[in-house]
């Protein structure tokens, strides 16, 4: 298993040779990571990974859903049901885990995962050989070996990775302890965190009566009244701005936005609070939340991130047996200019406020999004996540959007992911497939070389950097 140099760039020798030389002036750039699930306390505690199943497989949902797929059950690959049962039935030794994981090797052809999992293998462990049943020790043995080392600590590995910034995401009940512990450390590597209130926004959320009581407490307010609720998301807001936050983050079902008068607002959160409301009322109250948060973010300065389109825990098993974020969220179609209007009525025209909008759904990308960010100041375009960050995704999105939207009113590259080796490897992938795509511009005569180079740099960092305020 060698990492070939023109791995993703396109098979045309003459617009291969174009994206080579753009990549050659991308390659090496510092990496933002604007959003993402890596754990902020890998970084407080800078303590060794225990070893490579833990590190590669139990927390990366993109391995354990292709696994589960196949008929193997989580419990099998070391994964706790979130009440305790079956304790016996979890296997425990990491690496039986890998072993699991090598035998299924072939099962990831294909697929994005095997191109980060062996940019990761081959450039921070030196593995040369395919992942497999037969190799799956000596593979095993020369991670957890080099593992050990201090050079594979989170902070060495941030600093390895070029990494100039990256965000984490936090609940709005989060203490941010961890956050706090890094800034007190007194090291120089800059991890921040973002703002997810879903689960005191989404009334349909587990626990949602319990979560506001604790928002209270934890702000002062009276979160019983529309006014006092708002004041407390405004409070918390502020204490994660104190700690680095740049954006917040809405990961709800719908892209749907209301903008209620304030009377007929303080009407619905009462139908909320009191727990009688129907599935239409609580769509609506995250929608009137997606208007309030825009505004305060007028004030605040906080990046507004939407992410729609999931059908969530789609598998009622996992969901009762495991929780949430378990490979189980499956895309769905969205109607975004119905949906964005009035947030966009409200607020769109604002051009100090920055509304990226992500999606499940091609569909929607030359339809809708893309015609929404290139007329709305306030608007912009996130890249493919989750289902979408593979590579021949990746360069539909820039055949679907750029025609409309151009290349600036999108925001470059975000990698969205709990796998912390992984970073590099996606912003390699995302910098490849943009390569890919200018190089086509350019033997096209479309596009001049100097001008291609200029967009590559853009969309590999500075768009990010901007648009996220790192």
């Amino acid at each position: 298993m060698l990492l070939h140099d023109d791995r993703l760039l396109p098979a045309e020798p003459v617009t291969r040779g174009i994206a080579r030389r753009l990549y050659a002036g991308v390659r090496d750039l510092s990496i933002i990571s604007p959003h993402g699930h890596t754990d902020p306390r890998w970084f407080a505690e800078d303590k060794p990974f225990p070893d490579p199943a833990t590190l590669f497989v139990k927390p990366d949902h993109y391995i354990f859903r292709m696994l589960y797929s196949q008929g193997i059950r989580l419990e099998q690959l070391g994964i706790a049901r979130k009440d305790g049962q079956g304790a016996d039935t979890v296997e425990g030794d990491p690496r039986q885990i890998w072993k699991l994981f090598a035998s299924n090797w072939h099962l990831f052809r294909g697929t994005p995962t095997r191109l980060w999992f062996e940019h990761a293998a081959f450039s921070i462990f030196g593995i040369t050989e395919r992942l497999s049943a037969e190799s799956a020790d000596r593979i095993y043995d020369r991670i957890a070996e080099q593992l050990e080392q201090d050079a594979m600590r989170p902070r060495a590995l941030f600093e390895r990775f070029r990494i100039e910034a990256i965000a984490t995401t936090e609940g709005a009940l989060d203490p941010l302890t961890w956050h706090d512990m890094i800034r007190e450390s007194g090291w120089g590597g800059k991890v921040v965190t973002a703002y997810r209130p879903d689960s005191v926004v989404d009334p349909e959320f587990e626990g949602f009566k319990d979560n506001l009581t604790q928002f209270g407490e934890l702000t002062g307010e009276d979160v019983t009244s529309w006014n006092g609720y708002l004041e407390a998301h405004r409070k918390r807001r502020g204490y994660f701005i104190e700690r680095g936050a740049t954006s917040s983050d809405h990961g709800h079902a719908t892209a749907r936005t209301a903008n209620l008068t304030p009377a007929e607002c303080e009407k619905l959160f009462a139908k909320i609070l009191k727990g009688k409301f129907s599935a239409e009322d609580a769509d609506l109250f995250r929608g009137q939340m997606l208007t309030e948060m825009a505004k305060m973010s007028l004030d605040d300065g906080l990046v507004l991130q939407i992410h729609p389109g999931s059908y969530r825990n789609h598998n009622p098993y996992l969901f009762e047996q495991f929780g949430r974020d378990m490979g189980a969220d499956i895309p769905r179609g969205m109607d975004y200019v119905s949906a964005l209007k009035p947030l966009l009525d409200a607020v769109g025209n604002e051009p100090n406020l920055t509304v990226i909008a992500f999606t499940l759904d091609e569909t929607s990308y030359s339809r809708e999004l893309a015609p929404l960010a290139g007329h709305y100041p306030a608007l912009k375009l996130g890249p493919g996540w989750w289902f979408l960050d593979a590579p021949e995704a990746m360069l539909r999105f820039r055949e679907l959007t750029t025609e409309t939207a151009g290349f600036y009113n999108t925001v470059g590259f975000n990698d969205d992911t709990r796998a912390y080796l992984s970073i590099p490897a996606r912003h390699d992938v995302a910098r490849r497939m943009d390569c890919h795509y200018l190089a086509k511009l350019v033997a096209e005569h479309r596009l001049d070389e100097d001008e291609a180079a200029e967009v590559a740099h853009d969309l590999a960092y500075r768009l990010a950097k901007e648009a996220y305020r790192l």
